[in-house]
């Protein structure tokens, strides 16, 4: 068995309307679905649902959604051409940068920022 392609990342966000207008204008992605609830978005290969997280304990039962303010989980990478470029098309399009562009000690250039959740996401261009 072979468990390597990603089809769909999950991600719970608290306020569904404000999400997907965060990721239309960061991303703009193809909208595949959309409900009150979730709206399932594509990003070249791989699909990422935003999930209210109301409708999320069922999916991780016995588990527990945990709250937004208990800190970063995740962090979602991006691989471009040129972070900078990228940061500064951020900053025009209102993305509060978390830190970066920074080079990294592994041979990569960093920015990280966060979605109205804080779902971490990072673009990372190679040095090499």
């Amino acid at each position: 068995m072979k468990l390597d392609a990603i089809e769909v990342i999950t991600l719970f966000i608290d306020d569904i309307d404000e999400a997907k207008s965060f990721y239309q204008t960061v991303f703009t992605p193809d909208i595949l679905y959309e409900d009150d609830v979730s709206a399932v978005l594509k990003f070249s290969g791989t699909l990422v649902n935003l999930l209210k997280s109301t409708e999320a304990p069922e999916l991780v039962a016995p588990s527990t959604v945990a709250k937004p303010s208990s800190g970063s989980r995740v962090l979602l990478t991006i691989k471009v051409d040129d972070t900078d470029a990228v940061c500064a098309e951020l900053h025009r399009r209102g993305v509060t940068l978390l830190n970066g562009p920074v080079d990294r000690p592994w041979g990569r250039r960093t920015a990280a920022f966060a979605d109205p959740s804080g779902h971490v996401w990072e673009i990372a261009q190679d040095l090499g």
